[in-house]
């Protein structure tokens, strides 16, 4: 027998290699070899078993043999057989080295898998790629050694039988209020949306959106807070600008819109997939390969202004993307929380789910959702409630169920699955505001009457909007800041209204208004000492006029609505008004009477100072004597400290 001869570990090793053997141990060794092109596995298993019978330091029959086992995802057998050649000579092939640590991996034996990588990239010295490679895969296994260390709290629950069936469901997206869960399902390779609606704490059975669905596949959608704006995925479409395209349709008068594309200021000619809108639809995150980005998928963001022109895209950059795959985001409704798929960033193997915050207008390194959330296989996007409590992703039923050794089939059968999330992964909470917009005096709808909100701390817009065709609208507000909203349509006088979720709350029940908009008045105000006869509109209140404790001191968050009510006076000449100034029953009746009094002079003189004619205002203190709630109580008592003013006519 012919035998080769190298030093390892300060001894000797001999062994057979296949340029060494010769007779039936040759012969035995290529038909294994043929066999192994052939892919016929099974063979090349029994003839490479034949040659290491023959010679069981056949060196070259032991690799052959771990790399079939290897292909046929017998990991183990794998193992065995690369140790046994290692052992040989583990300078022979240091790819070998490389190859059984993957195999370990597989096995979920990462300390071995690591000092593999740790000998091969020691010995390896001009293979870069693959260097890379066994760089990655070590960083891989000690972040899954410390993740099974660390496992984070999972419970999923299905989200039964109404919804999940024998077909894969995937991509599950919810409105602000988790009334309606819209997601994708393939029915023989045909991807189509269906709805469902949750009826008392319970989802429905899911329904096809026949309005959205065609004979081509749609999927990864974006439904937003308000349920009526839903952007989604369609590919090879004669529309299109790409591959594949964003489209969109609207909820109008209770029916859903023509599907549209959403127009090359998004789309190009590479791919763009995977939308996530943001809570008040101005702004988009998509996922594409479009060029320009980091690696191959990308996330980028495009921002929508107030006529509704999209801005060019831009990419979210390195801290975010990779030279990987990062793909499926989702913003979250507080506006700085952005959850996504990533095989660039360290993690478990496959694409692993990150969530990142925005701070200062930069995005944070993105953090891994950690251990049992994340797996070695690739996981699915998430959609976050309001609250930040409540995940809902898709994932295998059967991998689930393969953790407790239920289901050893293997098969892939995707569901969606609901689950509490873990106190370190979830965003701020959030609420909203959802109103309808009447006429005060008809009871008309009023559609595309103008909202605005704005943080009180900083005088910044947090969100504008238009009511719809219902006169309705819905604006979700993160907690941990004061907020003024500001509804105006023209002819009449606008409503102001203000949320204080500064810390000092706890979290509430959302805030559903019923707003009624008072027509301006269309004849000249009569004035005093005419003989006419005044009269008296409705006391509209100023919700953001605020005053410093015990004083008649405006705070500058004062400033914003005192200006809308300048503009008011000044847009429409004929109106004349009186400012009121009420208080609530602490003090004496004679302090409360004076403080009404200042307060509602220092609205007046305000106004006189920035240009209105003094002719066309007054004011009055009521005191404590015109209560509109129970002053038994610290709300109640919020709400009769107020300053209104009225339309005289």
């Amino acid at each position: 027998m012919n035998c080769s001869v190298a030093q390892q570990a300060g001894k000797t090793a001999t062994y057979t290699t296949k340029k060494t053997a010769s007779g039936k141990i040759k012969k035995y060794f290529d038909k294994g070899m043929e066999y192994t092109r052939a892919s016929a596995n099974e063979k090349a298993v029994k003839e490479f078993g034949k040659a290491l019978k023959a010679a069981p330091n056949f060196i070259d029959a032991q690799i052959q043999l771990a790399a079939v086992y290897y292909d046929m995802e017998q990991y183990a057998e794998a193992e065995v057989a690369f140790e046994s050649a290692i052992a040989m000579d583990r300078n022979y092939k240091t790819k070998v080295l490389y190859v059984v640590g993957i195999a370990e991996m597989k096995q979920e034996k990462y300390e071995e898998a690591i000092a593999h990588f740790d000998q091969y990239m020691k010995l390896e010295k001009d293979n870069k790629s693959l260097l890379a490679k066994a760089k990655k895969y070590r960083s891989t296994s000690s972040f899954t050694l410390k993740a099974l260390a660390n496992k984070v709290p999972y419970e999923p629950i299905n989200l039964g039988d109404k919804i999940n069936t024998t077909n894969p469901e995937y991509l599950p997206t919810i409105t602000a209020d988790e009334s309606v869960l819209i997601y994708t399902v393939n029915i023989g390779s045909q991807e189509d949306f269906y709805m469902s609606k949750k009826v008392d704490g319970e989802w429905q059975a899911g329904i096809p959106m026949d309005d959205i669905n065609t004979d081509l596949n749609e999927g990864a959608q974006s439904i937003s807070a308000d349920g009526k704006l839903l952007v989604f995925t369609a590919c090879n479409r004669r529309d299109g600008y790409g591959s594949c395209d964003l489209y969109f349709s609207e909820v109008v008068d209770n029916h859903w819109t023509k599907v549209a594309n959403m127009g090359k200021e998004i789309n190009s000619r590479a791919k763009e997939t995977q939308p996530s809108l943001s809570a008040d639809g101005r702004l988009i995150y998509f996922s594409s390969d479009r060029a320009g980005g980091q690696g191959g998928m990308d996330i980028w963001m495009s921002k929508r202004d107030e006529e509704g022109k999209w801005s060019l895209p831009e990419n979210l950059g390195e801290v975010i993307n990779t030279r990987g795959v990062d793909r499926t985001p989702f913003i979250h409704a507080d506006g700085q929380t952005l959850y996504f798929m990533s095989d660039g960033h360290e993690g478990m193997g496959g694409s692993d789910l990150f969530f990142s915050r925005m701070e200062n207008g930069e995005w944070g390194v993105p953090i891994n959702m950690g251990y049992p959330i994340n797996t070695e296989a690739d996981e699915a996007t998430l959609a976050i409630s309001l609250d930040g409590k409540t995940a809902y992703l898709a994932t295998d039923r059967n991998k689930m169920a393969n953790r407790n050794n239920d289901i050893p089939n293997g098969k892939v059968d995707l569901d969606l699955f609901s689950f509490e999330l873990y106190e370190a992964a979830r965003p701020q909470p959030v609420t909203y505001v959802q109103a309808k917009v009447s006429d005060a005096t008809t009871r008309e709808k009023l559609a595309s009457a103008k909202i605005e909100f704005t943080d009180l701390a900083t005088g910044k817009r947090h969100a504008f909007s238009t009511t719809d065709s219902d006169g309705e609208f819905l604006v979700c507000l993160p907690f941990g800041k004061n907020y003024s909203l500001n509804v105006t349509k023209e002819e009449y006088i606008f409503y102001s209204e203000n949320f204080a979720l500064d810390g000092t709350n706890s979290l509430s029940e959302p805030f559903l208004l019923d707003i009624e908009l008072q027509p301006i008045p269309i004849a000249t105000a009569v004035p005093e000492g005419t003989g006419g006869t005044l009269t008296e509109g409705k006391p509209i209140i100023l919700k953001n006029v605020f005053f410093e404790t015990g004083s008649a001191e405006l705070k500058t968050a004062s400033l914003l609505e005192l200006n809308r009510l300048k503009t008011l006076l000044t847009s429409h000449s004929n109106l004349v008004i009186r400012i009121n100034g009420h208080t609530d029953n602490v003090g004496s009746e004679e302090d409360n009477l004076a403080l009404s009094n200042n307060r509602a002079k220092a609205v007046y003189d305000y106004l006189v100072v920035n240009g209105i004619n003094s002719d066309r205002l007054s004011y009055k203190g009521f005191g404590e004597t015109r209560a509109i709630d129970d002053n038994e109580t610290p709300e109640g008592r919020k709400l009769n400290r107020r300053t209104e003013f009225v339309v005289i006519k």
